[in-house]
């Protein structure tokens, strides 16, 4: 069976910043069936749950892994080695379980395609993706964003 990286989040782990999950009928949906292989980046990377919102500040996810922009948190505590580690955990579960394709939380740091939080904490979204979405589409996962319910 066709398996597919899921945010554990999606799949109502209570592993998002504010110590919740969100269960996603969409993300169901979008399974068609396939096995979902529950991930989480920022967990995986050691960090907490509940933890601080982080947003990318200078960029998005390719900026990140690039060394152009960072991700910090709402009191400016860098944590983009963290972010980046977790991408790369992301990418190697991904790879282990032969998925070609991730259903990732739309506008996250980490999970985030097409639409992030501007890097100011003030709810405002840009064009881009997290640092995960980012280096699972540069290894030729497709990425495709879904909110919880």
């Amino acid at each position: 069976m066709e398996s597919v990286l899921v945010s554990a989040c999606l799949r109502g782990v209570p592993c998002r910043f504010d110590g919740r999950g969100r269960a996603s009928a969409e993300m169901v949906a979008a399974l068609g069936g396939r096995a979902p292989v529950p991930f989480c980046p920022e967990v995986a990377a050691g960090l907490p749950t509940p933890r601080r919102p982080a947003e990318i500040v200078g960029g998005d996810g390719h900026d990140v892994l690039d060394g152009r922009a960072r991700v910090v948190d709402d009191t400016g505590h860098d944590v983009t080695d963290a972010f980046v580690d977790g991408a790369r955990r992301a990418l190697e579960a991904a790879r282990g379980a032969g998925c070609t394709e991730a259903l990732l939380m739309a506008r996250s740091p980490s999970c985030g395609r097409g639409t992030v939080y501007d890097g100011t904490f003030a709810g405002e979204l840009r064009e881009g993706d997290g640092v995960t979405a980012a280096l699972l589409e540069r290894h030729g996962i497709t990425v495709r964003p879904t909110t919880g319910d």
